[in-house]
């Protein structure tokens, strides 16, 4: 594992940020200080995290010493109201912006695979993927968090998108997205198996990868849907609702110059 500090020195063939332990996560990490062209994506500023449900006292207060003002939950519905951030006493604004109704763990996505599932998200949910960025760059100096559930599946899409439309080396980018699964591994997968089994859904290796699992190839593959279609991510963000002067603006907010 390499560290952020050798993505801002460009060092090492691997770049991934790691986990920052936030009380109540396993998936909290801050993409800060992956290089781009003349510049650097800022540190504490774009932070990515599986729920926020149980941070408890502890949890919040880290909140508050990494000076997050805004969470944009990307989960749907149903998973909000049965498992709400917990980040009541924070001074922050929350957003909430679905990216499809359902989850890697719901029963509208069994059978389905990795590849499946986010061309749904790129291809039907461009819109809200869209705008989860306009939200981004509107938050100035303001630390932000982007969740859903895990922080792979709908997370990791909204935040691949951000860095490859700054500028984040592809490489860098699918290996940020595959460092998810070792960190759900263990506690958080058991969890969502035996939430699975409870209702009675037998669960095989597809679905296993389904739940926790981050395969560099899924997105590899996805984004190659995105390059054959549309001709690149910012052709994509171009015609899915963003503008030049957005796409500028996201910039300024997300890399400082090298």
């Amino acid at each position: 594992m390499t560290s952020n500090d050798e993505a801002a020195r460009g060092g090492g063939t691997t770049v991934i940020a790691e986990r920052i332990p936030v009380n109540g996560t396993y998936n909290f990490r801050d993409v800060g200080g992956y290089r781009v062209p003349e510049g650097v994506v800022r540190r504490g500023k774009l932070f990515r995290s599986d729920g926020l449900a149980r941070l408890g006292d502890e949890g919040r207060q880290t909140l508050r010493d990494l000076d997050v003002r805004v969470v944009i939950d990307l989960r749907d519905d149903f998973e909000v109201s049965v498992m709400p951030d917990d980040v009541d006493g924070l001074d922050l604004q929350r957003l909430h912006l679905p990216v499809f109704e359902g989850s890697g763990a719901s029963q509208s996505t069994i059978g389905i695979t990795l590849v499946g599932l986010y061309e749904k998200i790129l291809l039907q949910h461009g819109d809200v993927i869209v705008t989860a960025l306009r939200e981004v760059a509107d938050t100035g100096d303001d630390a932000v968090v982007v969740h859903c559930t895990a922080g792979k599946d709908r997370t990791g899409i909204v935040v691949a998108l951000a860095l490859l439309a700054v500028g984040v080396d592809r490489e860098v980018v699918i290996a940020d997205y595959a460092a998810t699964q070792a960190n759900l591994r263990g506690p958080w997968l058991d969890g969502m198996i035996a939430l699975v089994r409870s209702h009675g859904v037998e669960v095989t290796p597809d679905l296993r990868i389904i739940l926790g699992g981050s395969p560099p190839e899924a997105l590899e593959e996805a984004l190659d849907v995105v390059d054959r279609r549309f001709g690149g991510i910012r052709e994509y963000l171009l015609e899915t609702g963003m503008s030049e002067l957005e796409l500028a603006k996201l910039r300024s907010v997300l890399v400082e110059p090298a």
